[in-house]
């Protein structure tokens, strides 16, 4: 065990899971992640790059990655608008990366070092076209360093971008970490081509797995890589058949991530109200089912550790017996309505919003829950009100 810092957790965990370059630019509440890379790297033979803003720096890591490196950035909400871009091309030319968004107060420069977690819908909607992220979310400074290694992971095995979200408030916090929770056997590589160089070699051709073998920069074989729609040979194309065919393959692929990691549940048996909350907004509403338990309501938590691609099958049924459902975000409802669509119509959804740089408290979920459970029980059970118990 060892006392860290949740960005110094980050970037341990990414030592641990093979990173060797780390390409970035300074922002809080993000820094520290850049500076223990800094430290750590050249101790692993590793590189660190400080670039001139947050575009040169994914850059830097998507060249990194394509001549073999497991690599990764880290920033905040502003930084990372300025990634999306190159965010896009590492997801339609298969790179695989990590980005960790420290999420702070926004938008624009916001409010650099209060906690938000505003960036929710930033990692599935930020790049223009038809795209799947994979999005992680940790809640404790374990689990950051648990799902960096895992980050690594899912990036290398399926080659595609990984975002993981972490509250200003987990990446500032300090708490013990098992640097031995994760098993080394566990960690994953991509995937490389079996067969040898030549003129009918297909970079982008891929099998069962819908992941291609992508060879890495320098190892003796010709192959072209674009952010155009391309074909498995890996040049430009215009034909909308292949370009129909890439787009499915794309989100097949990423939505192979919704099995790998598992939503937490707590007292969710017999549990009629559900607070589903994710990151540092997870850990008060699970202290809040506890004191709503100690009153007689059998409450129980659901908190996503994966919010990006949403786990449908997963959710619909945790949820599948609750009468109501409290949803409790530090930003203006960016994930509820993925709940909403879950339940469809099933269960009462009752978000508790909270934007302006605070946290949600354990007092307001409880008196959210029992507010919700009073509004109910003066209904007559119906369908017809639930649109009025969400505004509540």
């Amino acid at each position: 065990m060892k006392l860290m810092q949740g960005n110094e957790a980050c970037a341990a965990g990414a030592i641990a899971a093979g990173c060797r370059f780390f390409g970035g630019y300074p922002i809080s509440p993000s820094s520290e992640v850049a500076e223990e890379m800094a430290r750590l790297l050249p101790k692993n033979g590793g590189v660190f790059l400080q670039a001139e803003d947050e575009m040169a720096s994914l850059g830097a890591v998507i060249g990194a990655a394509l001549g073999g490196s497991k690599a990764m950035t880290a920033t905040s909400g502003p930084g990372f608008s300025l990634m999306q871009e190159h965010i896009g091309y590492g997801y339609l030319a298969e790179i695989p990366c990590v980005i960790v968004d420290v999420m702070r107060g926004g938008p624009s420069t916001g409010l650099p070092t209060a906690p938000s977690q505003g960036d929710v819908m930033q990692a599935q909607w930020g790049t223009h076209g038809d795209r799947a992220s994979i999005a992680l979310a940790p809640s404790s400074v374990q689990e950051v360093y648990d799902l960096m290694i895992q980050a690594f992971s899912l990036s290398e095995s399926l080659r595609t971008p990984v975002i993981v979200l972490v509250d200003e408030v987990v990446a500032h916090m300090r708490e013990g970490v098992d640097l031995t929770s994760s098993d080394s056997a566990s960690i994953k590589m991509r995937p490389l081509p079996t067969q040898p160089p030549g003129v009918s070699f297909e970079p982008y051709r891929s099998g069962e797995d819908l992941v291609p073998h992508v060879p890495d920069f320098g190892v003796g074989y010709r192959f072209h890589v674009t952010g155009l729609m391309h074909d498995e040979r890996g040049f430009p194309t215009s034909n909308t058949d292949i370009a129909a065919a890439l787009l499915e393959r794309l989100e097949k692929k990423v939505h192979l991530a919704t099995d790998l990691v598992a939503p937490e549940s707590y007292l969710m048996d017999d549990a009629d109200i559900a607070i589903v909350a994710y990151g540092i907004t997870g850990r008060t509403a699970k202290a809040a089912v506890d004191v709503l338990r100690s009153k007689g309501t059998k409450a129980g938590l659901l908190r996503p550790r994966l919010l990006w691609p949403v786990q449908d099958e997963m959710l619909k049924a945790a949820l599948a017996n609750v009468e109501i459902v409290v949803v409790a975000e530090m930003n203006r409802g960016q994930w509820v309505r993925e709940v909403e669509r879950i339940v469809a119509g099933d269960a009462w959804v009752y978000p508790l919003l909270k934007a302006g740089g605070s946290m949600v408290t354990t007092e307001e979920v409880v008196s959210h829950a029992l507010s919700a459970s009073d509004r109910l029980s003066t209904t007559d059970g119906g369908r017809s009100s639930r649109q009025d118990l969400r505004i509540g």
